[in-house]
C-alpha cells in the first residue's frame, strides 16, 4: 500500500481524541488596526506551539475589512519566521483567483523557508463576493474557475513534482523553487514538497479528494448540516494513493473557552454580531463584547445569531472539551481544526490555553 506521510496523519496528544490544530482568519476588530491582527496571528501562532497544537492554518478572503488574510503565502513566511516546529498551512488558497505556477512558487518558496513544516490546502470557491472574484480573475466567467478546478489542480500538481510529460506546452516550464533544482549539474534534490489538501463545504471537493486519494479538510464552522454528508461521500469515494493508504478528514470547529459560561457567550456574541452583518451586506470590523452587547437585534437577526451560535462550541474549558468529543464521535473526524474567532487577542488566546490544558497537550503543563 502507499506510504502514508507523518505531515499528514499525527498521533493525537495529551487526551485529545484526535489531533487539535488553529484556523486563523487575521480579523480586525474595531479599533485595531491590520498591523494589531497580524501580530496577533503571530502571537497565537507561536502560543499554539507552545501548546502542543498540531496545525496553523490561515485562509483567503477578499475585500472584507474584518479580515486581513488576504494573502495567505504572505502571511505564512511571516509566521514561519517567528516558529520552529508548527506545521503551516492555508486553509486555504483558492485556486481559481490564482495560475497554479504561482501558487506552486509561491509554496515552493515556503517549503525552502521551513522546510518540512508546510500545507498546501485548496478551495474552488472565491472567497469572496462575485464582483470581487472578477476583479481577482480579471474575468466576468466566474462558473468556469470553478468547473475547471480538477484540471487547474492537475496543473498545479505536476508544477509541484516537476512532472509534465513529453510534449506537454509546460514541459519544459519549472516552479522554482522546486524539484528541478535537483536535476541540474551541482543540484540537490529537496526532501519533499508541500503536502495537497482539498477544502470544501459541499460534496464536490470530497469526492475529488476520495477519487485522488488526499486528505481532506471540511469547513464544518459554517456549513455544519452538510458535514456528515460530505464526510460520508468522501470517505465512500476514496482510492489509496501515493499520498493516503486510508481517508484522512479534518473538520474545521468554531469554539471558544472562557474561564465561565457567560464570559465565554459574551465573547462568541461578537461574531454572530459580525456574521448577521456580513450577511445583511454591511461588513464590517469585528465588533467588541461592549459593541454586541449594546446592539439591538431585530427579530430576523436574533434568528440568525442564535442559529449561527448553535454551531459555535463555546462555554468552560469542559464544556467545550465535551462538544468537541461528540463532535468527533458524530462525524469520525481524524483532526479537528478550531477557529476561535473574538475581537481581542488575549480572548482567543486564553481559549486556546484553556482548550490545551483540558486536552492535556504536551505544552499546557508547562
Amino acid at each position: 500500500m502507499a506510504e502514508q506521510h507523518d505531515s499528514i496523519r499525527a498521533g493525537a496528544a495529551g487526551t485529545a481524541p484526535v489531533p487539535l490544530s488553529v484556523l486563523d482568519l487575521a480579523t480586525v476588530g474595531s479599533g485595531r488596526t491590520a498591523t494589531d491582527a497580524l501580530r496577533t496571528s503571530v502571537e497565537l501562532a507561536r502560543g499554539a506551539e507552545r501548546l502542543g497544537y498540531h496545525r496553523f492554518w490561515v485562509a483567503e478572503h477578499h475585500s472584507m475589512p474584518g479580515v486581513a488574510s488576504s494573502s495567505p503565502a504572505v502571511i505564512l513566511a511571516h509566521l514561519a519566521a517567528h516558529t520552529e516546529r508548527i506545521r503551516l498551512g492555508s486553509g486555504g488558497v483558492m485556486l481559481p483567483n490564482h495560475a497554479p505556477l504561482v501558487i506552486a512558487e509561491q509554496f515552493g518558496t515556503l517549503e525552502a523557508l521551513a522546510p518540512g513544516r508546510i500545507d498546501l490546502g485548496l478551495g474552488r470557491a472565491p472567497g469572496t463576493d462575485g464582483a470581487t472574484a472578477a476583479a481577482l480573475r480579471r474575468t466576468d466567467r466566474l462558473n468556469e474557475g470553478a468547473e475547471d478546478f480538477p484540471q487547474q489542480l492537475t496543473e498545479l500538481t505536476r508544477f509541484l513534482d516537476d512532472d509534465f510529460p513529453d510534449g506537454h506546452p509546460y514541459r519544459r516550464i519549472h516552479a522554482v523553487p522546486g524539484p528541478v533544482q535537483g536535476t541540474v549539474a551541482g543540484g540537490v534534490q529537496a526532501p519533499a514538497r508541500p503536502p495537497v489538501w482539498l477544502l470544501g463545504s459541499s460534496g464536490f471537493s470530497a469526492r475529488l479528494a476520495g477519487v485522488l486519494g488526499l486528505p481532506f479538510a471540511f469547513a464544518h464552522h459554517f456549513s455544519a448540516a452538510h458535514t456528515i454528508p460530505a464526510l460520508d461521500l468522501y470517505r465512500e469515494s476514496f482510492r489509496p494513493s501515493a499520498t493516503l493508504d486510508e481517508p484522512y478528514a479534518l473538520i474545521g470547529v468554531s469554539a471558544l473557552a472562557a474561564e465561565d459560561e457567560k464570559e465565554a457567550r459574551r465573547q462568541v456574541l461578537t461574531g454572530a454580531l459580525s456574521m448577521v452583518r456580513l450577511r445583511t451586506g454591511r461588513p464590517g470590523l469585528i465588533p467588541s463584547p461592549e459593541e454586541a452587547e449594546a446592539h439591538e437585534f431585530s427579530a430576523l437577526e436574533q434568528e440568525f445569531a442564535e442559529s449561527w451560535l448553535r454551531n459555535v462550541v463555546h462555554g468552560t474549558a469542559d464544556a467545550v472539551r465535551d462538544g468537541l468529543d461528540g463532535l468527533v464521535k458524530r462525524t469520525g473526524a481524524d483532526e479537528l481544526m478550531i477557529t476561535g474567532n473574538a475581537h481581542g487577542a488575549q480572548a482567543r488566546l486564553r481559549s486556546y490555553e484553556l482548550i490545551a490544558e483540558a486536552y492535556g497537550l504536551p505544552g499546557a503543563q508547562d
